[in-house]
C-alpha cells in the first residue's frame, strides 16, 4: 500500500520491484488482488496490465490503520501509544513537533470545555 500511495498508481511488476526482499511476483500479485477484494484498492486495465490505485485518500487510510493499532496493541489507549511512541524516539522531539502536539492538545481541551 505505502508504494501505491507514494505513486499514486502501480501495476504488480512496480509494486514488485519496489519491495525490499521482495517476495514472489506471483505472491505480490495475490497479495495486491487480495486488497483489492478487501476494498483497499482498484485497479484499471492498460492492456494486459493491472494498474492498482488505492480506494480511499492516504489521510483517511493512515486515520483508520492508526485506530486499528491503537485497539489491538494499546487496548484503545490513545495515551499509551502517544507515550510509545515518544518513547521509542528517545523523548527526542523537535521544538516544531512538540509545538504541534501541545497545540493539538490546548485544542482538544478548548473543544470540551
Amino acid at each position: 500500500m505505502d508504494i501505491i500511495y507514494a505513486r499514486g498508481e502501480a501495476a504488480a511488476a512496480e509494486v514488485h520491484e519496489a519491495l525490499p526482499d521482495a517476495p514472489s511476483y506471483s505472491a505480490v500479485r495475490a497479495l495486491l488482488r487480495i486488497l483489492e477484494e478487501k476494498g483497499h484498492l482498484k485497479h484499471r486495465e492498460d492492456g494486459a496490465r493491472y494498474i492498482y490505485l488505492p480506494t480511499e485518500p492516504r489521510g483517511k487510510a493512515s486515520r483508520s490503520a492508526l485506530q486499528r493499532v491503537v485497539k489491538t496493541f494499546f487496548e484503545g489507549s490513545l495515551s499509551s501509544a502517544v507515550a510509545a511512541l515518544v518513547d521509542a524516539e528517545g523523548g527526542k522531539l523537535s521544538a516544531e513537533e512538540l509545538e504541534r502536539i501541545e497545540a493539538i492538545i490546548r485544542a482538544v481541551k478548548n473543544k470540551s470545555k
